[in-house]
């Protein structure tokens, strides 16, 4: 719009003609807003408020009379409030450039004042401490033209040919390279070990690698024996499961055979022996029976003869008695004992015609022929009264047959 002004973010406007600015100035400020400026009535003028640089390369001598050549930077602008603005704007405002050189000037002189003070040693070590003193020295001057620092970086410090900070490093850099060397060996000596634990680990780990390898192959051998003995093996468990079956049906066939034997042969054997053994014990028992039935029907037979032949004995024996002078005594107690005597004779005779026969000895029983002689004999040896007797003399005295 005509009339209307606005500065730019980094810019302050300065309005000269009319009233006067703040403190007497002799134009008003205006900053971060637009404002209407009456052409020809009033004058506009812009002035920078961007960071500025300044540098500085200054020739100063140390307290200890070593001359150094010192580098610096300056980062500085126009402060923002309207006193720093009017101060910079009555200064610079027609030759803005002027700013930088002003700086330069400024902290050169600082900076020849403060080094002047100051050993070789702390400029070198201490240079954050040398910029602050820099800073501080600076600050009211510079505040005075508007400026403010925002910052001051000393770039390098150098001796020239002197050698002299050359000489004071030496040490450190004799240290630095003992360290260097300490470290190279040490980074050397771990870059061995851990060569060596990498070769260890390699060799660790082929030799794992060659052990399953083998078992893995021990393991594969093993699969391809077993598989090659496994039809042999299932082959061999056939034919003996073959062999134990035909054994088993010949075994079974054995026992079959066998009962069959004992069926066929062995029963029928035994019950012909057991036929045999009973048609002997019964012809055994008949011939028995018959034998017995024998050997009575004889003694009955032989006691019937000797009945009948017992007389002729007895006539027999009493005729060996026929012309003996025999004295009888005792009467006729005498004469039975002889009676008696020929009586035994006579049954030691039937006795071993019987034994002789198979008669059995001391058999209570007697035959009856037994009995006819014993009767005959009682009836010998007490003759009846009206029979005939041997003479005797006497009951007391001996009777004498001639």
């Amino acid at each position: 719009m005509f009339g209307y002004r606005v500065p730019a973010p980094d810019e302050a406007m300065l309005i000269s003609g009319g009233r006067r600015g703040l403190g007497g100035a002799p134009f008003r400020v205006v900053t971060g807003h637009g404002k209407f400026v009456l052409p020809i009535f009033r004058k506009t003028r812009f002035l920078s408020l961007a960071m500025s640089e300044a540098e500085v390369v200054e020739k100063c001598v140390t307290r200890q009379g070593i001359a150094l050549t010192v580098r610096a930077v300056i980062a500085f602008k126009v402060g923002n409030d309207t006193e720093s603005i009017v101060n910079a704007g009555q200064r610079f405002l027609s030759d803005q450039d002027q700013m930088s050189v002003l700086t330069g000037r400024i902290f050169a002189g600082h900076l020849r004042s403060i080094i002047g003070s100051m050993t070789v040693e702390e400029i070198v070590t201490e240079r954050q401490k040398l910029a602050a003193e820099v800073l501080d020295t600076s600050k009211a001057e510079m505040a005075k033209i508007g400026l403010i620092v925002d910052s001051l970086q000393i770039q390098s410090i150098d001796d020239g040919n002197t050698g002299y900070i050359d000489a004071m490093s030496a040490p450190h850099k004799a240290a630095i390279q003992r360290q260097a060397q300490i470290a190279q060996a040490q980074a050397t000596q771990a870059s061995t070990q851990a060569e060596q634990e990498a070769q260890r680990n390699q060799a660790e780990y082929a030799r794992q690698t060659a052990v399953v390898q083998a078992e893995y192959k021990a393991e594969v051998d093993r699969a391809q024996a077993a598989a090659a003995q496994a039809g042999p093996l299932a082959q061999a468990h056939a034919e003996q499961e073959v062999l134990a079956a035909r054994t088993e049906l010949a075994e079974r066939a054995a026992e079959l055979r066998q009962q069959q034997l004992v069926a066929e042969v062995v029963k029928p054997a035994e019950a012909d022996a057991e036929r045999i053994r009973v048609m002997a014990i019964a012809e055994a028992e008949r011939m028995k029976i018959q034998a017995a039935a024998a050997a009575s029907y004889d003694r009955v037979a032989l006691d019937r003869m000797l009945i009948d032949q017992l007389p002729q004995i007895v006539k027999e024996a009493a005729g060996g008695l026929k012309g003996a002078n025999v004295n009888v005594l005792n009467g006729a107690d005498g004469l039975g004992e002889i009676a008696a005597g020929l009586v035994g004779q006579g049954l030691t005779i039937l006795d071993s015609v019987r034994r002789n026969l198979g008669a059995p000895d001391g058999d209570a029983k007697k035959s009856g022929g037994e009995l006819e002689i014993q009767r005959y004999l009682g009836a010998a040896s007490s003759p009846a009264d009206g029979g005939d007797s041997p003479k005797r003399s006497g009951d007391d005295g001996p009777v004498d047959i001639r």
